[in-house]
């Protein structure tokens, strides 16, 4: 938590909430402790959404489909979006509940690792993003750049979700557990890249556990 938790209580307190069919995917995405974006995160791409209307997204990093089709429902474009997982475990979910909200037709999911994936994205997918947005495993950002950054359209938007590592990211290398310290520092290596890149424009938000909107 890189906010006070309280604060993030009280500011979740007055959402609105989703539709029907999210709040159940949530629900048992929670129960079965898979993770999905906060609720201080699905506010975010709601407020995204309506100011950009995208009109094709990329999602890295699909899980069991929640966020695809949080953006899926809350685009006022009836958008197209490709959303990617390696995980054999949860693909099947996320293919069912993209059928249970009615979204089979507007999801494609591409099975297999994204950093091979993303290089070979082309006919019928070689036009290039409006949004994209990266919520996959953390270590790996550094690595998606390269293709994120020619699969983004010219004044695209790039949303990069959990790059905070709830307040790990400013410590000392040393003080994070071992099994941590190469997503630590690729972290770094990416927020740099992030805000250091003539292409991009980046702002990196205390929200949820850290967003850049680049």
């Amino acid at each position: 938590m890189v906010v006070d938790e309280r604060l993030v209580t009280y500011i979740n307190s007055l959402d609105r909430g989703n539709t029907q069919i999210l709040d159940t995917i949530e629900k048992e995405a929670l129960e079965s402790f898979v993770p999905i974006i906060r609720k201080e995160m699905q506010s975010f791409l709601k407020l995204l959404l309506a100011m950009q209307k995208p009109k094709r997204i990329l999602e890295v990093g699909t899980a069991v489909g929640f966020s695809a089709i949080l953006m899926a429902e809350y685009n006022p474009y009836p958008c197209e979006i490709v959303t990617i997982e390696n995980d054999d475990k949860q693909i099947p979910i996320a293919r069912e509940n993209f059928l249970r909200a009615g979204k089979e037709k507007q999801i494609t999911l591409i099975e297999g690792d994204a950093t091979e994936v993303l290089k070979g994205i082309d006919a019928p997918f070689d036009e290039p993003f409006d949004m994209i947005f990266m919520d996959a495993a953390k270590g790996q950002y550094i690595n998606f750049m390269p293709d994120i950054m020619r699969l983004l359209k010219k004044d695209g938007v790039l949303v990069s979700d959990n790059v905070l590592q709830d307040g790990d990211i400013i410590e000392s290398r040393f003080a994070v557990e071992r099994r941590n310290r190469t997503i630590h520092s690729r972290m770094r290596e990416y927020l740099y890249e992030l805000k250091h890149h003539k292409l991009l424009e980046t702002s990196i938000i205390p929200l949820g556990d850290g967003v850049a909107l680049s």
